[in-house]
């Protein structure tokens, strides 16, 4: 029988329990996937912690992005079985099978195993969609990334340096930034050894960031408002670090622009950007210009083991769960 990781109460991820459940029939234009791995996103943490701003009804199963084979249709065209795909979910993910629309499914680059693929879209769409659509990065603006060890934070150093930035990589140990540096980045910043404000100002002659992407937060991005450039953009991607707040007078001297970065909103309130996002993705994955760094890949069962490792800041890049 197929299993999946239930959360039918609200908590920790102790508190969820893989379960056997049925097989489901499928529907005229529906498809079934054989689930060979699933990504690990903050938001699956806060979404069974019912800290997220999606709250599904009890119960439900965590995970936004997996990737395995189709194994089934029903009159959904265009698919075929034995597909290699991505599946994109609001939730369901963390199980071994699932049932889902053509929609939710876009081809496996070849140039990924599944635990690649599985984490891939999430990271790099909201990377994407911060650099591109919010920040419209430009060749040779100076680019900071803060948590640069993290899925979407590697992600955007990844990006940046594609599209000709120079990147600034901030994160907390040696370890995350070597991997960031292998990944593109043309300056390091450990968070520990000197104020990341100083030594943005001392990177760029006093100049200061154009760009700042900021899954982080808190005081992180309320000292990012005081090493940017004129015009700055301060992307604020997440609040792993809390909640930030803006000093319009920082702003208004630097004539900057605080700008949310919600990808999967985004693309729910304007599907056509999210397919020219996809189409970017595929082309860059399958050009070999963009790859995941998964430092995890845990089994199916050790699903609270591989959401600790991103709550306790062990992962440098993605975590999978495997099948």
């Amino acid at each position: 029988m197929p299993k999946a990781v239930v959360c039918r109460e609200l908590g920790p991820p102790e508190k969820l329990r893989l379960e056997k459940f049925a097989a489901a029939p499928l529907a005229p234009g529906q498809v079934r996937v054989a689930i060979r791995a699933a990504g690990i996103n903050f938001p699956d943490i806060l979404m069974a912690a019912g800290e997220y701003q999606l709250k599904p009804p009890l119960p439900f199963t965590p995970g936004v992005e997996a990737a395995g084979d189709v194994v089934e249709v029903n009159d959904a065209g265009g698919l075929a079985v034995g597909d290699k795909v991505i599946v994109k979910m609001r939730h369901g993910a963390y199980c071994s099978e699932a049932v889902v629309t053509p929609s939710q499914l876009t081809p496996l680059p070849s140039t990924f195993d599944y635990a690649e693929g599985a984490t891939y879209l999430a990271g790099h769409g909201t990377a994407y969609h911060a650099l591109i659509d919010r920040g419209q990065v430009q060749k040779d603006e100076v680019l900071l990334v803060h948590g640069a060890g993290g899925g979407v934070g590697l992600a955007a150093v990844e990006m940046g340096k594609m599209l000709g930035a120079t990147v600034i990589a901030a994160a907390s140990s040696e370890e995350k930034l070597a991997i960031a540096k292998a990944r593109g980045a043309d300056h390091l910043v450990l968070y520990a050894r000197e104020p990341f404000r100083d030594a943005v100002k001392r990177i760029t002659d006093g100049r200061g960031a154009d760009v700042v992407f900021d899954p982080v937060g808190g005081e992180v991005f309320e000292n990012s408002m005081r090493c940017i450039n004129w015009g700055a953009r301060l992307l604020v991607v997440g609040f792993t670090g809390g909640i930030g707040l803006a000093k319009t007078n920082l702003l208004m001297i630097k004539g900057a622009s605080v700008l949310g970065v919600r990808a999967g909103e985004a693309v729910r309130k304007n599907p056509a950007l999210g397919e020219v996002r996809i189409k970017a993705l595929l082309e860059w994955a399958e050009a070999g210009k963009l790859r995941p760094n998964v430092s995890h890949r845990l089994p199916l069962e050790d699903y609270a083991k591989a959401m600790r490792l991103l709550i306790d800041r062990k992962a440098i890049g993605r975590v999978a769960l495997v099948m």
